[in-house]
């Protein structure tokens, strides 16, 4: 089989390259690892529980045991589904801070800055409930949107924050980032907006663009220092795509290092190690791996309804009918509602810090399991960590799993922005407008004064909150794995574009900045065949 473009993965990235690079008569054959997207949950806003332990949609990665963690292995669910992990994720729409992007320019990433990459954004979207259209898309095929249903709770949390001294923003996508305000979400009326119910579905009538599922990649085929093709398996049996003109690895920050590593290009030292012939001797593969890691805060509640309760007997029947004849209700919701920006101290030039509210509480036994009695919870983020972490492939088999080594918090300063992040989120829930509704704080529920305390928190609390990023870094120095048009340094006919080019993690949710990629992606693939 022979193609125009072979794009790897159909996730939040490969989706737009497909779709984009398919409109002008060009052959594009997209292959995915995991399934077509017809599970139900996937498409209920709600049913993300149902998917982050789903094996049948989902990688279901885990990291390494680490020190930070408290010898724990911390959950990674990265989607092995068309859409990949827009399909399974929490939907919130959060492009990132102007000073992300003009921090990558800086960096030597020509044509990222803040002012290259808004175009970008607001091609994508439809925005339907906001009137800065300087700022705001409105003839996209990603459809974003305010809650459809918003508890009182979450109402109150807005309240309460602009009762400890944070701004109400109208709009946390708009010209401001920081400040107080209600979620956005990717939809598809009252349905889940993957990239493969957006983008691609936009494109799947075009005879010029094959999409291959169930087709885990194994190998990336080389003449000499070209990539000509992709080798893959589907039912059991090898196959091969060759691209005439590119091939584009869009398999995320998990799999892209990972099939570049097992067809030889990376880390030579390790490559060897692991019995893998070197193609090309690339170090950054696999490095600056970065992530959110969070802890959480959550209180019992009182007097006010919580998802808690409404995920239960007869309620779910309820919220069911809700759905079904007026497209909203809690089963429209994603995870989190309501969010702030802020600073973790005076100086600083844009936020460092997340605080995601949810109007609900969670047990332990299970990951995203819910407690039967009323509670609410903020995930404490610190936005711009400075840990780094490692993807590394274990062994020469693409269809083994690679070692994930976060490092979460290894880098000090990270505690102290987690510290003060608990100091704001604990003032927020202990303003009037919510204290009249706690009962008590659940977690930490010890005192947390120092960053010793920090540590020990994080230990036995923390968690992804799956944003991982970096680990084929765009840029221009030693460690970059592609350059700012994201072609693989000293390979031709091959790019990587989708969050793992990340050089930095963005202010926020990484969902809308990996779509951004994929626009911007595709148009540079376009711009260079026409050169």
């Amino acid at each position: 089989m022979n193609a125009d473009y072979v794009v790897v993965g159909a996730g939040s990235a490969g989706c737009v390259m497909a779709a984009r690079l398919s409109e002008d008569g060009s052959k594009v054959v997209l292959l995915e690892a995991g399934p077509k997207d017809r599970h139900p949950m996937i498409h209920i806003p709600a049913g993300i529980r149902a998917l982050l332990h789903n094996p049948a949609v989902n990688w279901m990665y885990s990291s390494e045991p680490e020190e930070n963690t408290g010898g724990r292995r911390i959950h990674w669910p990265r989607g092995r589904v068309l859409g990949g992990s827009s399909s399974i994720n929490g939907m919130l729409y959060v492009r990132g801070n102007r000073a992300d992007f003009d921090g990558w320019a800086q960096r030597g990433c020509r044509g990222w800055g803040f002012d290259d990459v808004l175009p970008l954004f607001m091609k994508s979207e439809t925005y339907r409930n906001g009137s800065e259209d300087e700022v705001r898309g409105r003839g996209g095929p990603l459809i974003v949107e305010d809650y459809r249903t918003i508890l009182p709770l979450t109402h109150k949390f807005v309240e309460a924050a602009v009762q400890a001294g944070f701004s109400f923003n109208r709009d946390l996508n708009g010209k401001q980032q920081e400040g107080v305000g209600y979620s956005q979400m990717t939809r598809r009326g009252r349905f889940r907006g993957s990239t493969a119910r957006t983008f691609l579905a936009e494109a799947k009538g075009r005879k010029n663009l094959e999409i291959v599922t169930d087709a885990v990649a194994t190998k990336l085929l080389f003449e000499g220092k070209r990539c000509v093709g992709v080798a893959y398996r589907q039912g059991g049996v090898d196959r091969e795509v060759r691209a005439d003109k590119e091939v584009i690895l869009s398999g995320g920050a998990v799999n892209s290092p990972h099939l570049l590593q097992v067809s030889g290009v990376g880390p030579a030292e390790h490559l060897r190690s692991i019995g893998v012939e070197v193609v090309h001797d690339l170090p950054g593969v696999g490095s600056n791996l970065s992530d959110h890691y969070v802890t959480r805060v959550s209180h019992r509640v009182k007097d006010l309804i919580s998802i808690n309760e409404l995920a239960r007997g007869v309620r779910v029947a309820r919220e069911a009918l809700r759905f079904v004849f007026r497209g909203n209700g809690a089963l429209t919701f994603g995870v989190t509602s309501a969010q702030v920006f802020c600073r973790s101290r005076e100086g600083l030039s844009s936020p460092d810090l997340q605080l995601l509210f949810t109007p609900a509480s969670y047990g332990t036994e299970v990951i995203g399991s819910l407690e039967r009695e009323p509670g609410m919870t903020v995930a404490v983020c610190p936005v711009r960590p400075e840990s780094r972490g490692t993807i590394m492939a274990e062994s020469a088999d693409p269809l083994a799993a690679p070692v994930i080594r976060p490092n979460y918090m290894s880098a000090e300063g990270d505690a102290y922005v987690m510290l003060a992040g608990i100091r704001h989120t604990q003032r927020i829930l202990a303003a009037p407008a919510l204290a009249e509704h706690s009962v008590r704080e659940l977690e930490p529920g010890n005192p947390i004064d120092t960053v010793e305390d920090v540590f020990e928190f994080a230990k036995r609390n923390g968690a992804s909150i799956y944003h991982p990023v970096g680990t084929c870094k765009m840029g221009e120095d030693p460690m970059a794995v592609v350059d700012p048009r994201l072609r693989v340094h000293g390979i031709s006919g091959l790019r990587v574009v989708d969050a793992s080019i990340m050089p930095t993690v963005t202010t926020g949710n990484t969902n809308a900045p990996t779509i951004m990629i994929g626009e911007k992606g595709a148009a540079m693939v376009k711009e260079d065949q026409a050169a």
